[in-house]
């Protein structure tokens, strides 16, 4: 019997609510469902947010009674506020969160590099945003509690996972003991530690890095920016590496590098704790100032996938899929990435849309995204926490000549996670126009979004659907156009037209997007009316034409829903 703790998590700053379980016993015969998720991290709430939106409805499983404890993950990416924005919570994000673009090395006390993210007027959000993950999940909770497609399940702990034929069988324990409930679709989303993924006996390919990272959050005051502070090599810290983010509520997150031979229950010693965070506050000038410790916890550098993410009825996110480093801010922002391709093209699958084919295109398209993720977190973790021999000769090298030689200084740039592009996807159109624009997002890149007003945005109007943004100075969209369309529509593909380019209502058009200086035209690489692009439902680019028709809007269609 499955039994989760009653007690609400500690903290000094958080809040956590203890919600009851969801028991079998108190609801009616359970009928099978078209998609259980298992886990109520990240990944799995904005799967079910995306489902939801596409009218997919959903069973949420998760084995714990309230978020997650610690702050784990807190920098998101723009790219993930955009996603969050999708599914509803952004706004919160930003009402509580700490935006920052500035990063900054230091070597011997002296800063040698100093990293400033791109940020221009297009972009609504900044680069980076600093919030807890506690809150986080509070506000994709909110969002799915108000969802009436959304049964989430407290103390639902999956236990086994059967395969039968067409669907998933899964055995699940809770408090009061054991039910069985079936499921078109299975989503692991039960994180790093995933119980499915060990029952199935599968194997993720990749490295696993030496060495352990302590996480600190510690409720202190300094009079410091909202910038990612990096020290490497420290007197108290020899040959090791310390990051130090501020959070809101006045909580300070301090990663230090463990000296190695140092076991994990050791770092965790309240005494070695204390040792350690003194020295660091010590060092940067801060000596003295009290502290305290709300939670703290130790990490290894991993760096490693599932080489399919698709098993029969079972479909593996975030990670449960994939276990990355945190250096470059990989984890949740990656999650977020799956989640949102996954739920398009699983609801597509669930409503008779496209084929099956279209989750093997969901494999391929996020085992792409995560091996280019380890082979530029590889090249991060190898600087941030060298392996004994030649990459840590190389570290100590660019340390040493960073104090004087500015070439070498790139070298400590963390290669920041960023937005896949699916470039090599099923889904893009093989005869559009994509090798003839000179500029603008380009097959299976994520939008570059455009400020229409003060507080108006391009990705304000997209989303829920494919979007063709359709360049023209006519009146309306030429009929041939508007009949694709219309037969799109017909079999249930969700699709919306916006004129971009005219300042009047075009026929045809859901909506109609003024571009009177020619801005737009211009970062969309688009000279000429007639031109257009189509996104996915998660708003990656999947066709673009310098002139455009109906055959082949048709043909770029069929080509983004395999039958």
């Amino acid at each position: 019997m499955h039994t989760p703790t009653t007690e609400a998590r500690p903290s000094i700053y958080y809040h956590y609510q203890v919600h009851q379980p969801w028991l079998a016993s108190q609801h009616a015969k359970q009928e099978r469902k078209r998609v259980v998720i298992a886990g109520s991290g990240p990944a799995g709430m904005v799967t079910a947010l995306e489902l939801a939106r596409y009218g997919v409805p959903c069973v949420v499983v998760t084995s714990e009674l309230q978020v997650s404890q610690g702050s784990r993950a807190i920098v998101f990416t723009r790219r993930s506020m955009e996603i969050l924005q999708q599914v509803g919570v952004a706004d919160r994000m930003t009402e509580n969160g700490l935006p920052w673009r500035f990063g900054n090395s230091y070597y011997r006390n002296q800063r040698v590099f100093r990293l400033e993210a791109p940020h221009d007027a297009d972009d609504r959000f900044f680069p980076m945003i600093n919030i807890q993950q506690q809150y986080m999940e509070e506000y994709l909770l909110e969002a799915c509690s108000a969802n009436p497609l959304i049964d989430f399940r407290w103390g639902n702990k999956v236990t086994q996972v059967e395969q039968m034929d067409g669907f998933a069988q899964v055995e699940i324990d809770t408090p009061e003991g054991p039910y069985t409930l079936e499921t078109d679709w299975l989503v692991a989303a039960d994180g790093g530690r995933s119980g499915i993924r060990t029952a199935m006996n599968l194997q993720m390919e990749g490295a696993s890095y030496e060495g352990f990272f302590v996480i600190a959050d510690i409720k202190i005051d300094l009079p410091l920016p909202t910038e990612r502070l990096a020290y490497f090599d420290p007197d108290w810290n020899r040959g090791n590496t310390i990051l130090m983010h501020r959070e809101p509520h006045g909580i300070w997150r301090v990663d230090y590098q463990l000296p190695e031979g140092e076991t994990p229950e050791e770092a965790l010693r309240p005494e070695s704790l204390k040792a350690r965070i003194d020295a660091q506050l010590a060092m940067i000038g801060y000596a003295g100032t009290p502290w305290e410790m709300d939670w703290s916890s130790v990490y290894s550098a991993r760096t490693l996938t599932l080489p399919d993410y698709v098993h029969g009825n079972v479909i593996f996110t975030g990670d449960a899929a994939h276990l990355l480093p945190i250096f470059g801010v990989r984890g949740a922002n990656t999650g977020f990435q799956d989640a949102q391709s996954l739920g398009w093209q699983l609801a597509f699958v669930v409503k008779g849309l496209s084929s099956p084919q279209l989750l093997a295109n969901y494999s391929a398209e996020r085992v792409g995204a995560a091996r280019e993720i380890i082979e530029e977190s590889g090249k991060s973790t190898r600087f941030m926490a060298p392996p004994a021999g030649g990459f840590q000769l190389l570290r100590n090298a660019v340390l040493s000549l960073s104090l004087t030689q500015e070439f070498v200084r790139p070298l400590y740039h963390w290669r920041t996670s960023r937005p896949h592009a699916y470039t090599q996807s099923m889904l893009n159109s093989a005869g559009d126009d994509d090798a003839l624009f000179t500029c603008g997002p380009s097959h299976g890149a994520p939008p570059q979004n455009i400020r229409l007003g003060s507080d108006d945005f391009l990705l304000d109007h997209v989303g829920g659907g494919f979007d063709l943004l359709y360049f023209t100075e006519a009146q309306a969209i030429p009929e041939p156009l508007q009949a694709v369309v219309q037969a799109a529509r017909a079999k249930g593909v969700p699709i919306r037209v916006t004129a971009v380019g005219s300042g009047h209502a075009v026929a045809g058009a859901d909506a109609t997007l003024a571009d009177t200086e020619g801005h737009f035209r211009q970062r969309y690489g688009v000279q000429a009316s007639g031109a257009g692009y189509l996104l996915r439902p998660d708003q990656h680019v999947c066709a673009r034409w310098l002139t455009l028709d109906a055959k082949r809007l048709q043909d770029a269609l069929n080509a983004a829903l395999p039958q």
